[in-house]
């Protein structure tokens, strides 16, 4: 493993140091109310992180063997991606029962064990909730689609249709408008039995509820309840912005062109984010407030403005969503790249457009190439992964890890359509090639499996750069990605002013080092990314944001050069470095100031 440079300072922070020192992750948080606010929040998509019964993939007593691992890296808070009983058409999204756990990862009192256990480690329980749709196999459909009759055939979204010709016409009819699935294809499928198309934004074995009726709302916050009541933390909610549609089933305007699957482009406003939606996260709200422990709602929520995100808060009212997910920093187009400018542009948006409400930053989920893989150069991948983890775990959110991000594993594609498990993958092959990149095992050690199964047959392949790249190896390694993390998560917890401090920008004019400051006036933390490729000599002018300037403390570097900084001035960053400094008081003479 490369070398680094990693310097932490021990006085006053209880951070970790190396040589077996005391971690200040190892010992439960002294989290502001509530505590969600400033959290690390860890995403396990548990298919993929421990499998314990050897069949190859991962389960819940997988997780609860790796508590200690994530209490030793910091998290606060782990969201487990859905673990229901489910057909599995999308791993897991696709619900039957939402009062149970698949026998895939074990069982009802597996989940309450687990629960337990990690409130032992302090750490918390979030699970994924699927509002927006359930399983074809669910019994709510299976009634609903036996029957016009049946009390359950309104608990869906269908249409008769209309008269018409072509690939999608059943006995004369054609869905009611042009709204496509976003895994291609026609949004609406035929059932014979009623003669009518139902609705479904994913999926055809995803129906979409109709949040519209009463008894739907009814019966999904008594699942809710039923999770609340064993002890869960709150729930990230999937797909949320699509609960409603519009009830007069207008067609969508064309924005041009097709995507992947060879379908038009459409600009979902009859789909996504109607104002009906608002009413029932206000309602989930009340919910989640009757509970004591400041149980949250995380929402899935991309959308494209700042203005847009405000809303999911309640704006001024901040009676909607505690967490709302700002995708705007992390996943800002299909090239990704690092930009200073629109970083510090998106973070500034979050500082001052959400009435105070706590950002919450994401670059990683279950859905995406990993952000190293579409930040990355190929050449500086560590580095900027340090890089991303910095911005993630130094500006004023809360923050959420998906697993292996700390530890820097990469996005591993399937070579051949043949090998694809995502549905997506096979249907829009090969210019989808589906999810299963950044999905597969967890890389624990550099043995067999990476130490994720005892099973050589896992349900996806483990990468073969696990022999360098897992956290058995990074663990032992004081200047590697993860030990990187871990040293970026107790600064966070150790240093008030990274927990409370305000954040200004520093030198907001430059193109290429981000760089901020957080704190008061008393003192505070500065934080220097280089975003560019070519080493950077800036100087930091910290009385533009109004801090008299003083010397500095180096708290965490990657550029050797820079452990001893005590200034300001003069700083050269390598290519995507970060230097991250303690204020250290007023300056003894005018020599020693910035």
């Amino acid at each position: 493993m490369r070398l680094t440079g990693l310097l932490v300072a021990l006085a006053a922070t209880g951070v970790l140091i190396t040589g077996g020192a005391r971690a200040a992750a190892a010992t439960p948080p002294a989290h502001r109310a509530p505590w969600w606010r400033g959290a690390v929040i860890y995403e396990i998509y548990p298919r993929s992180f421990q499998d314990s019964n050897g069949d190859g993939r991962g389960d819940l007593r997988g997780i609860e063997r790796r508590l200690g691992y994530l209490q030793w890296l910091g998290v606060d808070a782990i969201w487990i991606a859905p673990m229901y009983p489910s057909p599995q058409v999308d791993f897991g999204y696709d619900i039957s029962n939402y009062e149970g756990v698949d026998p895939r990862f074990g069982s009802l009192a597996d989940m309450e064990r687990l629960i337990a256990a990690a409130k032992q480690h302090h750490i918390r329980v979030i699970l994924d909730m699927v509002l927006n749709h359930t399983s074809d196999r669910h019994p709510w459909f299976i009634a609903a689609s036996s029957s016009r009759s049946d009390p359950k055939h309104d608990w869906y979204v269908w249409s008769d249709g209309k008269p018409g010709r072509g690939p999608n016409a059943h006995d004369g009819r054609v869905p009611p408008n042009n709204w496509v699935s976003l895994f291609g294809g026609s949004a609406w499928q035929w059932v014979p039995a009623v003669h009518q198309f139902y609705y479904h934004a994913f999926y055809r074995q995803q129906p979409d509820l109709n949040w519209r009726n009463p008894q739907v709302r009814r019966a999904m916050f008594a699942v809710m309840r039923f999770w609340l009541d064993r002890g869960v933390a709150g729930f990230r909610l999937d797909a949320v912005p699509q609960l409603f549609e519009d009830p007069k089933l207008r067609d969508e305007r064309p924005l041009g062109g097709v995507n992947a699957f060879g379908d038009p482009i459409l600009d979902q406003s009859r789909t996504g984010d109607l104002p009906e939606v608002h009413v029932v996260m206000r309602e989930l709200r009340r919910l989640v407030d009757s509970y004591p422990g400041d149980r949250v709602l995380i929402g899935e929520t991309y959308l494209p403005t700042i203005q847009d995100l405000d809303r999911w808060y309640g704006g001024a009212r901040h009676d909607e969503l505690q967490l709302p997910m700002d995708m705007r920093l992390g996943f800002h187009g299909d090239h990704d790249h690092l930009d200073a400018a629109a970083f510090r542009r998106r973070i500034m948006a979050a500082e001052s457009g959400l009435h105070g409400s706590e950002p919450l930053f994401v670059f990683d989920n279950h859905d995406n190439v990993r952000s190293i893989d579409r930040y990355g150069d190929g050449r500086h991948d560590p580095m900027i992964n340090e890089l991303l983890g910095s911005v993630l775990l130094t500006t004023r959110a809360t923050a959420l890890l998906y697993y292996g991000e700390e530890i820097g594993m990469h996005t591993t594609p399937p070579a051949r359509r043949s090998q694809v498990r995502d549905p997506i993958g096979i249907r829009g092959w090969p210019k989808e090639k589906g999810r299963d990149g950044e999905r597969t095992p967890m890389q624990w050690t550099p043995g067999p499996q990476a130490g994720f199964s005892t099973n050589p047959r896992t349900w996806l392949p483990v990468p073969a750069n696990h022999a360098t790249i897992n956290v058995q190896t990074e663990r032992a390694d004081p200047g590697s990605q993860l030990n990187w993390y871990r040293h970026l998560i107790a600064l966070r917890r150790g240093e008030s002013a990274l927990r409370d401090g305000r954040l200004r920008m520093l030198d907001p004019g430059d193109p290429n080092v981000l760089a901020y400051l957080r704190g008061d006036a008393g003192g505070g933390i500065v934080i220097a990314m280089n975003c560019s490729a070519v080493a950077r000599t800036v100087s930091l002018h910290i009385a533009a944001a109004g801090v008299q300037p003083v010397p500095v403390e180096t708290l965490l570097t990657n550029a050797p050069g820079l452990r001893d900084a005590r200034s300001l001035r003069n700083l050269t960053l390598p290519p995507y470095a970060t230097w991250i400094a303690r204020l250290r008081g007023r300056p003894r003479s005018s020599a020693s100031a910035n």
